[in-house]
């Protein structure tokens, strides 16, 4: 796929007038939710909804890191799905505001199997000349199904993920970058100490050397003010943890699902505090509990969240603690398995 291809496929959606039966007979195909792959060596999970409502198409975008995003706009024409996105920037002439630009970036997809999409995304460069052009694929997410009864005899033993003397089944999530974690007084510290004056360091992520599919997870976590972390469920769900005390309920705050699931309470402690958080997953419903109140109740997740190691939702994975954000201290990390 090319920009010339985009554009000729905007002029055709712009003067041809596709009747409304047309339209609504080539939307189906892509409705619905997918895990998409991309084309980078790391950080290559993504996710995609695209949904009709009104008579109008909608969709909400997931790029490697961040948040989930809502589309500008959503358009079918012949065997093409598009998406833009855009955002302003503010042209400057000798440091005094011009005119304000907004590039696009956009996205071709088309359907290439009953459950599988192919695409590709185009990223212009800032100045106008040039273009990033970056492909990937994509498979359809199917419903998640009834949420499950949750029941004491579904789970098997408690397991100690950390011993609180050393680092023993946990590693660095990502080759190339500076281990900043160590065990401190039976704490799980990490301190990404940045040199003032020197190169930035790209400190890592950890993760569990074991894998673990549907569980319950308990653990205690002390994020200092203005500081902000996260705990990775199976590489891919993060829920959030940050100093959030204070603030307006928010899908980035502490105990969210990052970007997808606001807390339904604000139930965090002023920053410096310990917390407990205890997360259930099972069959991709989700229950939070932030310092013994019920913050997310069972509810569905959609799809992974920014800076997932994958979006494979259906293979197990391991626990990963965000590391590359700010200073924060985790301990009496318990992880307790469903039996199937």
């Amino acid at each position: 796929m090319r920009t010339k291809h985009f554009i000729a496929v905007l002029l055709v959606a712009l003067y041809s007038g596709l009747s409304f039966q047309s339209y609504a007979q080539s939307v189906e195909p892509y409705l619905g939710m997918w895990a998409l792959t991309l084309d980078y060596d790391n950080n290559s999970a993504g996710w995609l909804e695209v949904r009709q409502e009104k008579g109008y198409l909608d969709a909400d975008l997931l790029w490697r890191w961040g948040s989930v995003l809502p589309c500008e706009y959503t358009l079918v024409t012949g065997d093409y799905l598009i998406l833009t996105q855009g955002h302003d920037v503010v042209k400057k002439t000798e440091g005094k505001p011009d005119r304000t630009l907004h590039p696009l970036q956009w996205y071709e997809v088309r359907k290439v199997g009953e459950d599988r999409i192919e695409g590709a995304a185009f990223f212009p460069n800032q100045n106008g000349v040039g273009v990033e052009i970056v492909s990937f694929t994509g498979d359809r997410i199917p419903y998640e199904g009834e949420a499950p009864k949750l029941k004491k005899s579904m789970f098997g033993d408690p397991i100690e993920l950390f011993n609180g003397t050393d680092l023993e089944g946990w590693e660095l999530a990502e080759n190339g970058t500076v281990n900043g974690w160590k065990a401190v007084d039976g704490a799980l510290v990490n301190n990404p100490e940045q040199k003032e004056g020197e190169a930035h360091i790209v400190y890592g992520n950890l993760r569990t050397t074991a894998t673990f599919e549907d569980f319950n997870l308990k653990l205690e976590v002390n994020v200092p003010k203005g500081s902000n972390s996260g705990v990775y469920l199976r590489g891919i769900y993060e829920i959030q943890v940050m100093d959030s005390y204070g603030k307006e309920l928010d899908p980035h705050n502490m105990g969210a699902l990052y970007s997808r699931i606001t807390p339904s309470e604000a139930a965090e402690k002023p920053a410096g505090e310990w917390q407990k958080l205890d997360i259930t997953l099972v069959d991709r419903y989700l229950t939070v509990k932030l310092n013994g109140m019920t913050i997310i109740d069972n509810q569905p997740v959609k799809g992974v969240t920014g800076g997932a190691l994958t979006s494979d939702q259906f293979e197990p994975g391991p626990i990963l603690l965000q590391g590359d954000h700010g200073r924060v201290s985790y301990r009496n990390i318990i992880l307790t398995p469903v039996e199937k």
